[in-house]
């Protein structure tokens, strides 16, 4: 039988119609606006204030830089796909964007338990936080979610590029999502299948179980503050926290965990979404911002800017 070799893809994106393609432009735009704009400004900041330089903030810099990498690669191309109506993508470039999607997302689900273990050192064992958070452990821990990132997700992601492609090739998603392009191969994919998903249930559930015992053992801390603001205050932060941390989980789970349906389904990418766009637009100001210390350390920092503007208008006057 003859079989014509894959040497593009087509993603069907977000909308039919050219209405809801400029309105999700815009609305996917301004996302990834705030998600840039949000995160370097953590970057900035925790990088040039001198009071930020602790263990939190550190894991939170990472954090941020990941998030601007992990949405920069599928949210332009989106955009890009959105407003120019092109749908392709080279089959080079399919299994480049699902090779960073994955390890990038994977890595910021170990990013988020790393997280959640150093607020729990702080809130539970503020006393010993100094010595078990130093900066050795700190670059470890980081060093260990990129090691483990790269030991489950290569393999899987290694024998999809090998497979071969006939035809057809329409994915309806507005990235290179890996069940879907498991399909659209011409060969057995049931060894990768199986593979990947009891990598995802190794993940998935393994980080989720870190972040909540963390969370519940801060919440059982935080109950025996004796200050009922200072109860109120951590709470507030905790629920913040827990709600993106529910919508991230709830919505990958859902996603990645059941049975793919064949061709792909508009709710997968209503999920995909969520995930991938929402969590990321409101972490940086749920995580970092919000923080009393980093909004002082913005203020001065838009003081000093505003004051140097004056000073050369003075100047040229």
């Amino acid at each position: 039988m003859n079989h014509t070799t894959v040497v593009e893809f087509v993603l069907l994106g977000l909308a039919n119609s050219r209405q809801w393609e400029i309105i999700l432009f815009v609305f996917l735009g301004i996302a990834y606006l705030l998600i840039l704009l949000g995160n370097i400004s953590v970057i900035s900041i925790t990088l040039t204030n001198n009071f930020l330089q602790t263990p939190m903030y550190y894991f939170l810099r990472n954090f941020a830089l990941l998030e601007i990498t992990f949405t920069s690669t599928f949210l332009p191309s989106t955009l890009h796909s959105l407003l120019t109506e092109r749908k392709t993508i080279s089959l080079p470039g399919c299994f480049l964007q699902m090779l960073l999607f994955y390890c990038l997302g994977t890595c910021t689900l170990f990013y988020m338990a790393v997280m959640s273990l150093d607020r729990y050192v702080a809130i539970c064992h503020p006393l010993h936080y100094p010595a078990i958070m130093s900066s050795r452990f700190c670059l470890q821990l980081i060093l260990g979610c990129w090691a483990l990132t790269f030991l489950l997700m290569f393999p899987p992601t290694i024998m999809t590029v090998q497979l071969p492609f006939c035809g057809p090739n329409v994915m309806n998603h507005f990235y290179c999502d890996a069940s879907l392009l498991l399909q659209l191969s011409c060969t057995d994919t049931g060894f990768i299948e199986e593979l990947m998903f009891i990598i995802l249930i190794l993940i998935l559930p393994g980080t989720l179980i870190v972040t909540a015992v963390s969370y519940g053992c801060i919440i059982v801390t935080i109950s025996f503050i004796p200050s009922s603001a200072g109860r109120r205050k951590a709470f507030s932060t905790c629920s913040a926290h827990l709600m993106v941390v529910m919508v991230f989980y709830s919505t990958c789970i859902y996603r990645y965990i059941r049975p793919a349906q064949r061709g792909g389904q508009d709710s997968d990418k209503v999920l995909s979404l969520f995930f991938s766009v929402l969590t990321q637009t409101v972490n940086p100001y749920i995580y970092s911002l919000r923080n009393r210390q980093v909004k002082q350390a913005l203020k001065e920092k838009i003081l000093k800017f505003s004051s140097s503007l004056r000073q050369m208008g003075t100047g040229e006057s």
